[in-house]
């Protein structure tokens, strides 16, 4: 992994090399600015329900609003970022994405402690620390960021792949079982569909062996997330098995 100037280069094991564009802090303080006027919206809408509980007792009324506008304020970012694989309804209009700083899979825990450094980040007043240390920072990022490894990254225009050059014309099975494809398109990710569009581009510069491994572990990685019936999967290779899962994702794009 290394950074060049507003874009952050991770390559795998095996060669293959991405490169994100890194959201730049502007980009990024409209999302949160998005994000702060929906939790506005759910804090008044929450006033309203609790202002009942005002009659009875003015302080706990009081004491129950802070709590509960304290986790509807830092759960917002992180159910929503776990839901929609990095991102809320700021950073989908702005077109920005949560990814792991090493290309890695993002966990839980990330996205907690991302989160809870909001209240840091946000200090003295409108993100102006956070806002800071995301310019002096090359890769743009937050405290919150820095802390659970994370970076931010500008979503492309997806466009159409070619997909002709590395689909070989062969009939794709999966076509024969819709419902598995739909389950397939819904759980695989933006990064995982292009590192196997990729790695099928690239196929043809890896030596026997690293390209039975590369196509084995790509296969798995789609096998874990939807199972196909096994007179499907009995005699595909696992390169056949992955050019089908890209003609099966990409195929809703045309």
């Amino acid at each position: 992994m290394k950074t060049r100037f507003n874009e952050l280069v991770i390559q795998t094991p095996e060669g293959v090399q991405f490169v994100h564009r890194l959201a730049s802090p502007i980009s990024r303080f409209i999302a949160v600015s998005v994000d702060t006027f929906a939790i506005s919206t759910l804090a008044t809408l929450l006033y309203a329900c609790i202002g009942i509980l005002g009659l009875i007792s003015g302080d706990l009324a009081m004491a129950l609003y802070i709590l509960l506008y304290f986790v509807i304020s830092i759960g917002y970012y992180i159910v929503l970022e776990m839901v929609w694989r990095g991102q809320t309804f700021g950073k989908r209009m702005m077109r920005l994405r949560v990814i792991d700083a090493n290309g890695l899979k993002l966990k839980p825990s990330q996205f907690v402690l991302r989160n809870l450094l909001r209240f840091v980040d946000s200090l003295p007043i409108l993100y102006f620390l956070g806002g800071l240390v995301a310019v002096v920072s090359s890769r743009s990022q937050r405290l919150g960021d820095l802390a659970a490894g994370t970076v931010v990254i500008r979503i492309p225009e997806i466009r159409p792949p070619i997909l002709s050059a590395v689909l070989d014309n062969m009939y794709n099975s999966f076509r024969d079982h819709p419902r598995h494809e739909a389950v397939l398109r819904q759980r695989i990710s933006p990064d995982q569909s292009a590192i196997a569009l990729h790695a099928l581009h690239r196929r043809d510069e890896m030596d026997a062996a690293e390209r039975a491994q590369l196509f084995a572990t790509l296969a798995n990685a789609f096998k874990a997330e939807v199972v196909f019936p096994d007179e499907v999967n009995v005699t595909m290779s696992d390169e056949q098995y992955v050019r089908n899962c890209v003609d099966t994702i990409y195929r809703v794009a045309k």
